[in-house]
């Protein structure tokens, strides 16, 4: 099982990023896609899941507003866009599956102007 992540990005306050997670060695449609981040200092957060399947998403409250979940079941990949982005957006951004706690390596997303 592998899920390798979109490399680091830099982006401005107000702006948008747009995060992949391109799995391999499982049946992509048969698990839950969980994101979480931990910002600088902080503990892990969660900040929803996608259920491949058929589309479905969760997300935390404090998020519901500015993230948007989707998936490529062709290509057996995770995304993750987070919308009207500020300072405190600034962390590293995981996906992870549950089948066997596999996560990816992480994207560091930098908000600065």
């Amino acid at each position: 099982v592998q899920l390798v992540q979109s490399g680091a990005e830099l982006r401005n306050p107000g702006a948008s990023v747009k995060l992949s997670c391109k799995t391999s060695g499982y049946v992509f449609i048969n698990y839950y896609m969980y994101w979480v981040r931990q910002a600088p200092g902080q503990g892990l957060e969660w900040m929803g899941r996608i259920d491949p399947e058929d589309g479905d998403t969760r997300s935390a409250q404090k998020f519901q507003d500015r993230v948007t979940f989707t998936v490529d079941t062709s290509t057996s990949t995770a995304y993750m866009e987070l919308s009207s982005l500020k300072s405190e957006d600034t962390a590293v951004y995981y996906c992870s599956t549950p089948l066997g706690d596999h996560w990816g390596q992480g994207t560091q997303v930098t908000v600065s102007s």
